[in-house]
């Protein structure tokens, strides 16, 4: 009890990341996207009011990407997901990118991140390891894959997690479930395949990028 007590006061620095999901709690996922349209995608997602782009480092040249959104569009948070050690994470941040995220929990990547001045976001299925995610100085917590935590999951783990930190659930978001599971304590979602891919146009990612953001705000289209 005394050790859930002292996770019970961890902290959690305010960052740009929590700054970008205060303007809209979403991260898109653009597995697959390429060089050559990174930087139309990415502006699209600036339209529709979107701040922080993930790219998964199993797409092709993502660090190419990475670097032609973090020159064009400055002012989104840009970084990479998929990232699995910690000569990924510096070769990222090479690139330009600011944030980490992460299907697993490796402390080392975490770490490595957390050097460098950038965010991190591992994922976690278990309050052990969402735990052990904060305590090495993670900045928010992907809850993955979310097919595997519903809603009364995410409530139990918000009961004995620190109320100031952020979850984020990914895998398996639609409109349709995003209000349970901002109800069950998520402050947030990564968004993928829904919004993105491979051979998507920018104007079909605007508007799937819009009909997220009205479904955040609760006015779902039809």
């Amino acid at each position: 009890m005394a050790g859930l007590a002292r996770h019970r006061t961890i902290r959690i620095m305010t960052t740009p990341l929590h700054s970008a999901l205060a303007h809209l709690p979403l991260i898109a996922i653009l597995r697959g996207v390429r060089p050559d349209e990174c930087v139309a995608i990415g502006h699209a997602l600036d339209d529709a009011g979107w701040r922080v782009i993930e790219v998964p480092l199993n797409s092709p040249d993502p660090l190419e990407s990475i670097a032609a959104m973090s020159r064009a569009i400055p002012h989104l948070l840009v970084g990479a997901g998929t990232v699995l050690n910690a000569q990924q994470v510096h070769d990222v941040h090479k690139a330009g990118g600011r944030l980490i995220v992460a299907p697993n929990f490796n402390a080392q990547v975490v770490r490595a991140a957390i050097d460098l001045g950038m965010m991190c976001v591992p994922g976690v299925a278990t309050p052990t390891e969402a735990l052990a995610a904060l305590d090495a100085g993670a900045s928010a917590l992907k809850l993955f894959p979310a097919e595997m935590i519903p809603p009364a999951a995410v409530k139990a783990m918000r009961a004995v997690l620190p109320a100031s930190a952020m979850l984020l659930p990914v895998g398996g978001i639609a409109a349709s479930n995003m209000a349970a599971y901002f109800a069950a304590g998520a402050n947030g979602f990564g968004i993928g395949s829904a919004l993105y891919s491979p051979g998507k146009d920018a104007q079909a990612v605007k508007q799937a990028a819009l009909d997220f953001k009205s479904a955040c705000a609760g006015t779902i289209r039809a």
